[in-house]
């Protein structure tokens, strides 16, 4: 019987924005071995415990490139897997404002712009170049996942009214505000 993924892994506090390893371009991995496979599965295991559809490693403190799906597209196909040293090599479409949210920065939610379709090249645990597309709200994932990877959140996709509304609700949160006092201390 296959292993379910992060039936094996560690559960990790996810990491708050602002902390600098979310604004910091992800290494590139070099190592294919059991330290990355348990990297995997700690990510696993820490994206269903918050019941997220992505998790990247920089969310848990790990600036490398690295990150985890378990996320379904919009004809409710699941996608389930892993990708090694990501980069979004293609967005295009249609571009749909979508709720999204993450779980660095908990119940912040905004309509945010994204393509439609997604194509993503990496690599698996063994080191093999491997191409994931998306389309719909798969797509949505393959690309904010990256962008984690590139040092960003999807706040950096928002503008106008949109950004202020949720910069405002972002200072308003308690996780926030107790960065805030932890930095000034």
């Amino acid at each position: 019987m296959p292993r379910i993924p992060g039936s094996a892994g560690t559960v990790h506090p996810v990491t708050p924005w602002p902390e600098p390893v979310l604004r910091t371009p992800c290494a590139t991995v070099t190592a294919f071995d059991q330290k990355l496979e348990a990297l995997v599965e700690d990510l696993f295991a820490t994206m269903y415990a918050q019941d997220g559809v992505g998790l990247a490693a920089n969310q848990i403190g790990l600036g490398l490139r690295v990150f985890v799906y378990d996320c379904p597209d919009d004809e409710d196909v699941r996608h389930l897997g892993h990708l090694v040293n990501p980069v979004l090599v293609e967005a295009d479409g249609v571009e749909v404002r979508g709720e999204e949210g993450c779980l660095s920065l908990p119940g912040l939610r905004a309509q945010t712009p994204r393509w439609d379709r997604a194509l993503v090249r990496g690599q698996d645990l063994t080191g093999a170049r491997v191409e994931v597309e998306g389309t719909g709200f798969f797509a949505r994932c393959l690309q904010h996942e990256t962008g984690h990877l590139d040092g960003g959140v999807f706040l950096d996709r928002l503008a106008g009214l949109r950004l202020a509304r949720a910069r405002r609700a972002m200072r308003r949160s308690d996780w926030y505000r107790a960065a805030a006092r932890e930095a000034r201390a």
